[in-house]
């Protein structure tokens, strides 16, 4: 029998419908491999005995023919979801051992449909970062490595466990969620597809808070047609969140072989940023090229308010991460450092339960919206939203289906390389990544080649709002001609 861990989800549930295998042996399959990836950081909870009752039950409803979408398939669980009876933390001290008495509605979605939790994986703190390295817990390693070094590599951020443990195999596919590139970048960083979907399409109740206006859950997986199944599990309306649209949830997996001829696909010439490198440039013609090949036009479009868009991104999301963060206080849940008063409660519990990231985001963010200065920097930078949202729908309004970009500036960088001296130095990462979360809209990123160090390299695709299956039956064009990527497993 193949390695039950070496599948496709889309495989998996084949072979789990013809009763090849059961879902409690694919499940103590990836149990295994996850106990031998420890070095990789990729969990900060195993829920082994969990996962096994989980398989056991899906077994049973596969023996009576009652399957859903996701019926016996092994996934993991980004800490930012609230898991029912699961310690879930955020990857910070500050919310210590808390365990939710309730389910996120992404993650019930998934129960409801068969799947099987096998733990909760590794981010940085309160999704703030770029690389995995604010965890509480400590940073995740890539399972990828450059050609001839031993180094360790960062996976991406904040959802670096989820892109880490779908490309060593240790689930069939992950939730992440992104804020500003937090799933398109670490799938970038190593090799595989993550989809962010537009905004208001998955619910983000019971999804620790980052920036609310910008936050999407979405799914990783090994491929494009994995990322559709999970998808159409994770998404539809939640009456329990005001920002979750009403509107039916197609069938993703149908776009995917779809033709692509005839669509427009926009080059943005704002994204042919000074000093990038040959490699991505390189990687982006033949992204275009293979597109071109299958049918597609090819033509340039202009996205005038992309320069603005970093700088206003780390307005507005460290704003409502001061907003959203003000609740952690040591009185009703989580951690706390006792203090003389009340006030003084509040600033041990705060001190010690933050790490330095979110310390300067919730700094950052009080600080744009103080008096005085809410109107020089949080007023503008919403205005600078509106226009960059503006460009895109124009460039949409002369019939472009989708818009190409680079996912990433470089491939993925050394754990402690990068952000010690200059912060801004790792907010660089997201430049191609944050216009997607202050428009709203869906991109997905999709392994396309590789630099020459062997590491993986992506390339994004933007769609028009709820058209994902656009974006699907494009990506996976690029992925045909791409062929896969699989990392040398260094770690067993």
């Amino acid at each position: 029998m193949t390695d039950l861990t070496s599948l496709t989800l889309a495989d998996a549930k084949e072979g789990l419908s013809a009763k090849s295998f059961t879902s409690l042996e694919l499940t103590n399959a990836h149990l295994a491999a996850m106990e031998k990836a420890r070095v990789l950081n990729a969990y900060v909870l195993e829920t082994p005995e969990q996962a096994r009752a989980m398989a056991k039950e899906a077994d049973a409803r596969i023996a009576k023919g009652a399957s859903g979408n996701l019926e016996g398939i092994p996934l993991g669980i980004k800490d930012l979801f609230a898991t029912k009876g699961v310690r879930t933390t955020a990857c910070s001290k500050i919310l210590g051992d808390f365990i939710p008495p309730y389910e996120s509605t992404v993650t019930s979605q998934l129960w409801r449909d068969g799947a099987v939790m096998l733990g909760k994986l590794n981010n940085d703190e309160f999704a703030m970062g770029s690389s995995n390295e604010t965890s509480a817990f400590g940073p995740v390693v890539n399972p990828w490595r450059r050609e001839g070094s031993d180094v360790n590599l960062v996976p991406g951020g904040s959802s670096g466990g989820s892109a880490a443990a779908v490309a060593a195999s240790l689930c069939l596919g992950a939730t992440g969620t992104d804020t500003g590139g937090s799933i398109r970048q670490p799938a970038a960083f190593t090799g595989i597809a993550g989809v962010k979907p537009t905004y208001g399409r998955c619910s983000r109740w019971g999804i620790v808070a980052f920036a609310s206006s910008l936050d999407q859950a979405g799914p990783f997986a090994r491929t494009v047609r994995d990322t559709a199944i999970l998808l159409r599990s994770m998404a539809g309306h939640d009456p329990k969140d005001t920002t979750s649209v009403n509107r039916e949830v197609p069938d993703y997996e149908a776009a995917i072989g779809k033709s692509v001829k005839g669509m427009k696909i926009g080059i943005p010439r704002e994204y042919r940023i000074e000093g990038m490198s040959a490699e991505i440039e390189k990687l982006w013609t033949q992204g275009a090229d293979w597109l071109k090949a299958a049918g597609a036009e090819l033509v340039e479009v202009s996205l005038p308010h992309t320069k603005y868009a970093l700088p206003a991104y780390y307005v507005v999301a460290p704003a409502e991460a001061s907003s959203n963060l003000a609740r952690y206080d040591g009185v009703r849940y989580g951690a706390r450092v006792n203090g003389k008063n009340i006030a003084e409660m509040y600033e041990n519990t705060r001190a010690a339960g933050f790490g330095p990231e979110v310390r300067r985001r919730i700094m950052i963010g009080t600080y744009v919206l103080s008096a005085g200065y809410y109107d020089a920097y949080y007023l503008r930078a919403q205005k600078v939203r509106t226009l960059i949202k503006k460009d895109f729908e124009d460039v949409f309004a002369k019939g472009v289906s989708a818009v190409l970009t680079p996912a990433t500036p470089s491939a993925a960088f050394g754990i402690g390389e990068k952000g010690k001296a200059d912060p801004v130095e790792m907010y660089l990462n997201d430049i191609f990544t944050v216009t997607v979360n202050m428009a709203g809209l869906p991109g997905i990123a999709v392994p396309a080649g590789k630099d020459k160090q062997g590491l993986p390299l992506g390339l994004q695709l933007i769609g028009r709002p709820f058209d994902e299956e656009t974006l699907f039956s494009l990506s996976e064009v690029v992925e045909q001609a791409a062929g896969s990527f699989i990392p040398k497993q260094w770690w067993a």
